[in-house]
């Protein structure tokens, strides 16, 4: 395998921020700041950046390190490498399974990021009304109808796939240090930009019934009343996996590539609150701040609850649409623009764990291995392209984007904090550091990282019936008996909420529903093979270049 290096920090720090920069920063977060207390949200976010993702991406930038300097590059060995349970490897399966599912879809989302900023430059959404613009999107994503916009929604997603493989094919430096080095910095000139416009948007101007800034004060006037609810907390936690990249095996593969001794605290440091002051400054700053001046506060409470995807494809095409021809051209350019650069550097780092694996195990070209990746993620991809109104999409975020991810990374900071010996993970975070990171950290990840993990973990699996667990605790002492929420891991794996629904639906919606209920078990076992395939071949590495492996 060609030896690979990053070819300067900045690069490194921006291709970390763009991995971390996608659209959890600009679409989920201020749906959930909203969703959840307001200003009050940020609370318990930072609480959760500071004992949750800060620790776990320390440990992250460690391990890779440290598995790079024995010739690992993605997550399998380097944690079989650091215990002598043969399993361990078989858990590493998850830094390449994880990223290869998600990249399935979100280079679709991707796609359709890249038509609207092509359709937005040729003022196609000037002007229309919201009913246009909706119908407009529910067109494109829908492959069961007869309108030729599909398949072009189809042509976009082959040609963003191919974009990926090629910039992956042109390995660290001149594909992701690249494209990141470049990406980064636009992104957040178009965000300034957008941020900018909407914060100093004045009531009347263009037709707005409220200024910008009532926009920016309705997202941050904390509701206090939130800080006890375990779900804020939960989704709080939950953003932070989202939005800054712990627990997919990306940060560990670009981590391998650097020098025995390079500084990680800072260079971790650096990336986490370059993801932070994107998402929490300008992410914040933009979405909401034009629903609330062209919509109003009613308006916006009502369409959040339908999701930042919806938010940003059916609505934000409105809102520019009241600007000048050539402003509403620009903005609606610069937003999807913005969104395609933070999927982009994002979906490359998803493919540098599974093509560093190859290189590194089966010495694979990196044109072969970036070919491949592309075959597998297109595959993957197609049921979320042919069947996102049944909810395939849903089905592979929820596994991949969601379950996955918090497991791994539970599993991954167990071994490091725990089954490691005493201050291992802590010598190896500060060694070569050139800043001195609080004693506060070592305790906080030898101690309540773990913890927390394992509580969040076990409590989304036996989530109470309306999150109530007062009442659950009552009914398991009572009647022995613990009612599971639909949402719950165990509840959601066999589609309870599907079946619950197909129960009380009328005769001509049964047959509808028992189609979600069949594509989500198709997905299911989709996701099952994969992993299953992924296992097999790191199964085939070990053997095939006979890894002698001791704690």
């Amino acid at each position: 395998m060609e030896k690979e290096s990053w070819g300067t920090r900045i690069g490194l720090v921006f291709a970390m921020a763009g991995f971390a920069v996608g659209f959890g920063n600009f679409l989920r977060f201020p749906v959930q700041a909203v969703q959840n207390g307001g200003g009050a949200f940020i609370i318990p976010y930072l609480v959760s950046f500071v004992v949750i993702g800060l620790p776990v991406l320390l440990a992250e930038w460690a391990l890779g390190r440290y598995g790079g300097q024995k010739g690992f590059h993605s997550t399998p060995f380097m944690m079989q490498s650091l215990h002598k349970w043969q399993g361990w490897k078989y858990i590493g399966v998850f830094g390449i399974f994880t990223n290869i599912i998600i990249a399935s879809y979100y280079t679709y989302l991707e796609s359709w990021t890249l038509y609207y900023a092509i359709e937005s430059l040729t003022g196609v959404f000037n002007h229309q009304s919201q009913d246009a613009i909706i119908q407009f999107f529910n067109r494109f994503v829908n492959f069961q109808s007869s309108q030729i916009m599909p398949y072009e929604a189809g042509f976009i997603f082959i040609l963003v796939m191919a974009i990926n493989i090629y910039f992956l094919s042109r390995g660290l430096q001149k594909g992701v240090e690249f494209v990141a080095k470049w990406g980064v910095p636009l992104l957040i000139i178009f965000g300034i930009f957008l941020a900018v416009k909407a914060v100093t948007l004045d009531k009347g101007e263009f037709g707005a019934i409220n200024s910008g800034l009532e926009g920016l004060n309705f997202l941050w006037t904390p509701d206090f009343t939130t800080i006890s609810d375990p779900k804020v907390w939960l989704a709080a936690a939950g953003q932070i996996f989202f939005t800054i990249g712990i627990g997919w095996g990306t940060v560990q593969c670009y981590a391998s590539f650097l020098k025995e001794n390079e500084d990680i605290a800072l260079n971790s440091m650096a990336a986490g609150w370059t993801n932070e002051f994107v998402e929490v400054v300008l992410g914040a700053a933009i979405l909401i701040p034009l629903s609330v001046g062209f919509l109003g506060i009613d308006k916006l409470a009502e369409i959040t609850g339908l999701g930042g995807l919806s938010l940003g494809f059916k609505v934000m095409p409105y809102l520019f649409g009241h600007f000048s021809p050539l402003l509403s051209a620009l903005s609606g350019f610069f937003w999807f623009s913005l969104l395609f650069i933070a999927g982009i550097t994002s979906s490359l780092a998803m493919g540098s764990p599974f093509v560093s694996f190859m290189q590194s195990n089966f010495q694979w070209g990196k044109n072969k291995a970036a070919i491949l990746y592309g075959i597998i993620t297109l595959v993957l991809g197609i049921p979320s392209v042919l069947f996102f109104n049944q909810g395939v999409l849903d089905e592979f975020d929820y596994w991949g984007g969601t379950f996955s991810l918090f497991f791994f990374a539970m599993m991954e900071i167990i071994l490091l904090a725990w089954l490691m010996p005493k201050d291992w993970l802590w010598k190896e975070i500060n060694r070569g550091a050139q800043i001195k990171l609080p004693v506060f950290f070592r305790r906080t990840i030898r101690y309540i990282t773990p913890t927390l993990l394992i509580f969040i973990f076990l409590a989304a699996m036996i989530k109470p019936r309306d999150n109530d667990w007062n009442t659950a605790f009552k009914q398991l002492k009572n009647e022995y008996n613990w009612p599971l929420d639909n949402t719950s891991i165990i509840k959601y794996s066999y589609n309870a909420a599907l079946w619950q629904e197909y129960e009380s639906a009328h005769p001509e919606q049964k047959t509808q529903i028992k189609q979600r209920i069949y594509l989500s078990w198709m997905s299911k076992i989709l996701i099952l093979v994969t992993f299953i395939a992924l296992s097999l071949m790191v199964r085939k590495a070990w053997r095939k270049n006979k890894l002698n492996i001791k704690k």
